[in-house]
């Protein structure tokens, strides 16, 4: 049998900003700030969506959801990886598991992370088993470390794919 693999690593960084909720990982995060962007600006499932799409070599979530389209103004994120879920479903892909981490400063994120990895291994339809959320801060250093951002990185391993698919 002849079983493809494929890793992706996927990264996404988004301002705090006043005014808007902290969504990470699909999970609503009591806060002071939440994070710009088009969408719902969930850093760590967009981190999540690029690890995927790079897996499968089909591109970014910016060429597949462009920022300024109003089909995505304020879209939750987890909508966005159930599509490209389908997508890769679609070609053949199944995933195998996300391994992530959250870069913030504040708000501290441990109570949250159980309901990040059920959510997200909900909308992936995986085992919660699959899918890792950690959580690190930068030690007060650069924009992550003063509370001016959040960012998030996560590697995905996919497996399967059609046949043409090198």
């Amino acid at each position: 049998m002849n079983i493809k693999i494929r890793t992706g690593i996927g990264y996404d960084v988004h301002p705090l900003v006043p005014g808007r909720k902290l969504v990470l990982g699909g999970v609503n995060i009591p806060f002071d700030k939440g994070l710009e962007g088009w969408s719902d600006a969930d850093a760590l499932t967009h981190a999540i969506i690029d690890a995927l799409l790079g897996a499968a070599v089909r591109g970014d979530i910016g060429s597949h959801f462009p920022p300024g389209e109003p089909e995505y103004k304020d879209i939750s994120s987890q909508v966005l990886l159930e599509k490209v879920r389908e997508e890769l479903a679609g070609n053949g892909w199944q995933v195998v598991n996300i391994d992530a981490t959250i870069l913030a400063e504040r708000p501290r994120l441990r109570d949250f992370i159980d309901g990040m990895r059920q959510q997200l291994s909900q909308t992936l339809n995986i085992d919660i088993g699959r899918v890792s959320v950690k959580a690190s801060t930068f030690n007060g250093l650069g924009f992550i470390g003063r509370g001016q951002g959040i960012a998030a990185c996560a590697v995905a391993l996919i497996e399967g794919g059609k046949d043409e698919d090198i």
